[in-house]
């Protein structure tokens, strides 16, 4: 009996031993838990880690804003979430970044985060410093007035020359206006979050807010009575996921990921969990722009 048990516990070491000597394997790369990454990606280099920084906004509601919880809240956190998840990494290991429209490129070209979902519009000269995943969403920059203002109905209202119109600097929406605005000197009010130019309209101090329709739609839903929308879109504005140039295995891993989320409802759930509650529409997944 007692060299049955000896034997029993050499037989024990020595498959232990060639599992361990399996899962070592360098050619193929290796994961945490049941992921599995190519060597050297930044797939494998995040796994390893257990933790990834994601750039995000803290002021827009329904996308990214702060909440109960001291943690932003919205679609573009929960999309930056299955991103976290498919990398094998825990939600409790994310760290937020706030990431106004200025200091997007910057903190991925620095390596200050890991990846941005922050209502970033895929446009070519961003494309320069850094690389897009997506679309994963497409909105529309539109105008939010105060509850009584009947003079402002689009972006031609502008072209008078009398009245503010406010935006975010470094924003796309903020370049897009000043086709209209007569004088961009002193019409054209910039602030580094959306919630600045809020409070400014509220106060007076601006005729109008412009960017994407759905952030306007999230601030008229928390204050109904204050603010209202101006017109119909005027733009079109596909939002990516920025990460550093070139890196082509990770904006590769993060498409498939989209595409998956498309067929198998998470990015649905995203959505109505989200920004959906604000009234704004979903639409058909856009198609992956895999460049």
């Amino acid at each position: 009996m007692r060299f049955k048990r000896v034997a029993a516990v050499a037989a024990a070491a020595t498959l232990a031993f060639g599992l361990a000597a399996c899962g070592g394997d360098s050619d193929e790369g290796t994961g945490s838990g049941s992921k599995s990454f190519a060597a050297g990606s930044t797939m494998e280099r995040l796994n390893k880690a257990q933790k990834i920084k994601v750039g995000t906004k803290f002021d827009q509601p329904g996308f990214g804003q702060k909440g109960l919880s001291g943690k932003p809240e919205g679609f573009d956190v929960e999309i930056a979430k299955l991103i976290v998840k498919e990398l094998g990494i825990p939600e409790d290991k994310i760290e937020y970044i706030e990431t106004p429209s200025k200091v997007r490129e910057d903190v991925i070209a620095n390596g200050t985060v890991d990846l941005v979902a922050a209502t970033y519009t895929i446009k070519d000269e961003r494309k320069e410093r850094i690389s897009f995943a997506g679309p994963y969403y497409e909105a529309g920059q539109n105008i939010m007035v105060k509850k009584d203002d009947s003079a402002i109905t689009g972006p031609d209202s502008f072209k008078d020359g009398t009245k503010k119109v406010c935006s975010v600097t470094g924003s796309t929406p903020a370049e897009e206006i000043k086709k209209y605005v007569k004088d961009v000197a002193t019409q054209l009010v910039l602030f580094d979050t959306y919630d600045k130019c809020r409070d400014a309209l509220k106060g007076g101090q601006v005729d109008a807010v412009t960017t994407d329709n759905v952030i306007l739609l999230g601030y008229i839903a928390k204050d109904e009575a204050s603010f209202k929308m101006a017109g119909q879109n005027f733009t079109k504005e596909p939002y990516g996921i920025g990460v550093k140039k070139e890196d082509t295995d990770f904006r590769n891993f993060i498409n498939d990921l989209l595409e998956k989320a498309y067929s198998d409802g998470s990015w649905k759930k995203a959505w109505d969990d989200t920004a959906g509650k604000f009234g704004a529409e979903l639409g058909t997944p856009p198609t992956i722009n895999r460049y």
